[in-house]
């Protein structure tokens, strides 16, 4: 313990020490950041522009999802729910979470989705996409 004027215990802390403890807190923060459900790839991919309307909206994440507290939903640009309200994490790959939009025609779309990883950390975020119209 390293003393201060007039014998009394200092409330610094040690250089070696505070350095230790900064090392140990770094070392941590890849495995706290590692932990979320991040959103890996989409299909269709954020901010693309496709000719072909998709038929689903698909996600995969990095971690497993809850299923029970997965939500997907594509949204047309007036603000209406384009999907068929059929979101669900697939069973046999509980990283992939989709929704069928069968019926999208020209326009811009935001995909939104929330999900819980089995850690429990939630995610919750979005991204838009745009049908164009066909070629004349």
């Amino acid at each position: 313990m390293v003393m201060a004027a007039r014998g009394r215990p200092s409330r610094d802390i040690p250089p070696r020490l505070a350095l230790c403890i900064g090392l140990l807190v770094l070392a941590a923060l890849p495995a706290c950041v590692a932990a979320h459900a991040v959103l890996v790839r989409s299909a269709p991919e954020a901010r693309a522009s496709v000719r072909v309307p998709p038929r689903r909206a698909q996600l995969w994440f990095s971690e497993r999802l809850e299923p029970a507290y997965a939500t997907l939903s594509v949204w047309s640009e007036a603000g209406a729910p384009a999907d068929a309200g059929d979101a669900a994490v697939d069973t046999d790959d509980p990283t992939v979470l989709s929704v069928s939009a069968p019926n999208l025609v020209p326009g811009r779309y935001t995909v939104r989705y929330r999900v819980l990883s089995v850690d429990g950390h939630v995610v919750e975020s979005s991204f838009t996409f745009t049908v164009k119209a066909a070629p004349r």
